[in-house]
Order: structure tokens, then sequence, then C-alpha cells
């Protein structure tokens, strides 16, 4: 089977530079990848659904690492649309930085308390990590998305999760 992915220009030539990266997901995904305009990927059906979803996540800002957690049937990949939510570019950029925080240290705080990795990218925001604790981080964000505050989701997350190390 032969199926294709568009992948952003700058994380085409990661992996036409980095051969080490691209050999890395074809020997865990079982497929052969050819990088032109798009991504074709070949290989036999499942190993084509999964390096895809590998090379969505890589396409999103994960790190090879971080997305190949995807070979794991217990883990998936969640991305949340900021435009879907939010009416201009504004206000979206607010959001994002919210989502974030001050040196980074909001994003931290979610994917401590929820053990999973998250990759704001634009208009998205992706989710890597098992299919319960995605299902937090979603929720965390949502409630930035709908303007809850920074203490509020903090405890919401202090309430509804362990804190776990990757």
């Amino acid at each position: 089977m032969i199926d294709f992915i568009k992948v952003p220009q700058k994380y085409r030539k990661i992996l036409l530079k980095n051969q080490e990266l691209k050999s890395e997901i074809e020997r865990a995904t079982n497929t052969k990848l050819s990088i032109k305009d798009d991504v074709e990927i070949e290989g036999e059906g499942f190993d084509v659904f999964v390096a895809k979803n590998v090379l969505k996540a890589f396409s999103r800002g994960f790190s090879v690492q971080d997305a190949l957690k995807l070979l794991d049937d217990n883990y998936s990949i969640d991305i949340i649309n900021l435009s879907d939510f939010v009416n201009t570019d504004n206000r979206m950029k607010v959001i994002a930085s919210r989502i974030i925080g001050s040196q980074g240290k909001t994003k931290k705080y979610i994917e401590r308390y929820t053990n999973t990795k998250i990759a704001v990218s634009g208009k998205t925001v992706s989710i890597i990590g098992t299919w319960d604790q995605v299902n937090k981080a979603r929720e965390a964000i949502m409630m930035f998305i709908k303007g809850s505050s920074h203490k509020t989701v903090y405890r919401w997350l202090e309430q509804n999760s362990k804190v776990v190390d990757w």
C-alpha cells in the first residue's frame, strides 16, 4: 500500500538532511519513505497508518523519539485546531501564549501533571500520551481556550492528576 502525507518544508528538510531520523522512522514502522513535495509512505496497510501518525506528530513539532511513542497502541495523538474556537489571529496568539506560559512554564506544568507531551505550532495544539492522559491534557487546554485563569487550571490539574516524570 502507498499513501502520502503533507509535511511542512521545514520538517522535510530535517528528514532530508538527517538520514538517521528517516531511517529510524522506517525501521520502527517497517515502511519505506520517499521525500519529495509530499512524503510517500510505502508498506503494509497498518504499518503505513502508523507511519502516517508518526510523521503527523513529527510535522506538528514533536521530536522523532516522542512521535515514535505512537507505535504503542496505548498512545494516541490529539490535535486541537485553535481556529475552531477563535475568530481572530490576535486572539489565537493570546490563547497559544496562555497555553505555553511564561518561559514554557504552563506547558511543562500540563505535561508534568498529565504525563503527556504537548506541541504548540501555528494554529494547532497537539498532545501525545496515553488515551486517558490525553483527555486530561485536552480538558486543561480547553479550559484555557474558554478563558479560565491559570490558577483554576493548575488547581484542576492537581486535583485530577498525579505528578509523573517521563
